[in-house]
């Protein structure tokens, strides 16, 4: 009896290690960012998420990056060509998906001679990302699509007023183009 107590306190102790670890590895990866500046936060279906991006990219003055699985939203897309015709610098990196596709997001901005680049290094691409002039940070679950909007149950961020988040993220977005392959469209 005594040896069985002996194997199961080693055996808790063993797991508690273990855990300890894990999670001590697990926080070494992440980063984190003082609270500054505003969040806004919206959710869907039909609750705001395509019109805050839009007023976002309207109002796009120098420079706007997208990091996207896809997007098929021609409202966003159409403010995307209207940023461009303004003189605001556009580079996109969608996912490789996009390389199979019929005809895919990446055709039609890389065809509106929009920079675009397909990340290829990853099992998914799933970033869903905007940043503008460097200042504004769009993010969340919502994928820039009409169902994202319609029918799915998403979540987007629009985060000002954090240069040292926004800073991070273009870091991340810089570090997936690097590795992406510049797409011209078919």
């Amino acid at each position: 009896r005594c040896i069985m107590m002996n194997i199961k306190s080693r055996s808790f102790y063993l797991i508690c290690f273990l855990f300890i670890s894990f999670v001590t590895i697990s926080l070494a990866h992440a980063e984190q960012f003082r609270s500054t500046g505003t969040t806004d936060v919206y959710f869907s279906p039909h609750g705001g998420c395509t019109d805050a991006t839009l007023k976002e990219l309207y109002n796009a003055k120098s420079e706007i990056l997208v990091q996207a699985y896809s997007f098929t939203s021609r409202p966003i897309a159409k403010a995307l060509i209207d940023a461009k015709k303004r003189g605001v610098s556009i580079v996109v990196v969608l996912d490789k998906s996009q390389q199979s596709q019929r005809y895919s997001s990446a055709d039609f901005v890389a065809h509106a001679e929009i920079i675009t680049y397909v990340d290829s290094a990853h099992a998914i691409a799933h970033n869903k990302i905007m940043i503008i002039d460097r200042s504004t940070l769009i993010t969340g679950s919502f994928n820039f699509t009409k169902d994202a909007e319609e029918k799915n149950a998403e979540n987007l961020l629009i985060i000002k007023g954090n240069k040292p988040l926004v800073d991070r993220y273009i870091q991340n977005f810089n570090d997936h183009k690097e590795h992406s392959e510049r797409y011209a469209g078919r």
